[in-house]
C-alpha cells in the first residue's frame, strides 16, 4: 500500500527522498490556488520562477507576468497572486501563457523537482488531486510551501484533507506529520474559513484587504484539473 507523508516546509525537504514519489506542492494562500484557477480559466501553461527579474523578462516572449512579494503585487507585472486576477475580466488570459513568481509557492515547486511527478494541490482541486495520485499508485509527499520557511496552518490542513480523501487506499498512519494534519483537518472541517481566521497568513491577507481571496481559496472541488510539471512548465494533466 502506498504511503502519504507531509513535509511541513520546503526547509525540511532534505529529510525526504522524493525519488519514486509523487510530490503534491501546496500553497493554499495563494500560489497553487491561483495557478489551478489560471489553468481552469484557459491559460495554456505556467512557468514558475524564483526570482522576480527573471519573471519580468518573460514579458518580452509574450507571457503574462504574475508576481507577488509579501502578499503584494510586484511592480512592473500584469498580475499579482490572486485567483481573481484570472476571473474578473481585467486581463484577458484565455490562450495566454503565464510566468509567475511568489514568495513561497514557486520556490517549493523548484525544490520538489526530484520527484517522479510534481503536481499542484489546492482545496479547489482536492478531489482531482486525490484521483490523480490514486492512479499513480506511488508514495506521496505533500510539500507545504509554508511562509518563508516556517510552518503554516492552511497548507497543513490541505495535507489532512488529502489524507482523509485517500483513506483507505493509502497508509496515512506511518507519519506523525500526516496524523497531525488529519487531526487539524477534522477540527477545521466544519467551517474551514472560520477556523483559518486564527492563522497568521489569513491575518496578513486581511490586513491587505484580500478577504475574498481566502474565502475563494478554501472552496472544495471547484475545478477538476491537476497542474503537473512537464518539460519545464506547468500544464493541466491529461
Amino acid at each position: 500500500m502506498p504511503t502519504l507523508d507531509i513535509c511541513f516546509s520546503p526547509e525540511l525537504l532534505p529529510l525526504f527522498d522524493l525519488r519514486g514519489r509523487v510530490a503534491v506542492v501546496v500553497d493554499i494562500l495563494r500560489a497553487t490556488s491561483s495557478m489551478v484557477t489560471a489553468l481552469a480559466a484557459g491559460v495554456t501553461h505556467i512557468v514558475p520562477f524564483s526570482e522576480l527579474a527573471a519573471c519580468r523578462l518573460m514579458a518580452a516572449q509574450g507571457y503574462l507576468t504574475a508576481a507577488e512579494r509579501d502578499g503584494v503585487q510586484a511592480a512592473g507585472v500584469d498580475l499579482g497572486n490572486s485567483p481573481f486576477g484570472y476571473l474578473d475580466g481585467g486581463v484577458a488570459v484565455q490562450g495566454r501563457a503565464v510566468a509567475i513568481t511568489t514568495t513561497n509557492g514557486t520556490r517549493a515547486i523548484e525544490l520538489s523537482l526530484a520527484a517522479d511527478a510534481v503536481i499542484l494541490g489546492a482545496f479547489l482541486n482536492l478531489g482531482a488531486v486525490a484521483d490523480f495520485v490514486r492512479r499513480q499508485n506511488k508514495d506521496v509527499v505533500v510539500v507545504c510551501a509554508g511562509w518563508k520557511g516556517n510552518f503554516c496552518l492552511e497548507d497543513t490542513l490541505f495535507g489532512g484533507a488529502l489524507a482523509q480523501r485517500l483513506q483507505p487506499d493509502f497508509d496515512t498512519t506511518g507519519s506523525d506529520a500526516t496524523l497531525a494534519a488529519l487531526d487539524l483537518w477534522h477540527a477545521a472541517q466544519p467551517d474551514v474559513a472560520a477556523y483559518l481566521l486564527k492563522s497568521a497568513h489569513v491575518r496578513r491577507l486581511n490586513n491587505l484587504e484580500s478577504h475574498q481571496d481566502m474565502a475563494f481559496c478554501v472552496k472544495l472541488d471547484a475545478y477538476n484539473l491537476v497542474p503537473i510539471w512537464q518539460q519545464g512548465r506547468l500544464v493541466a494533466a491529461e
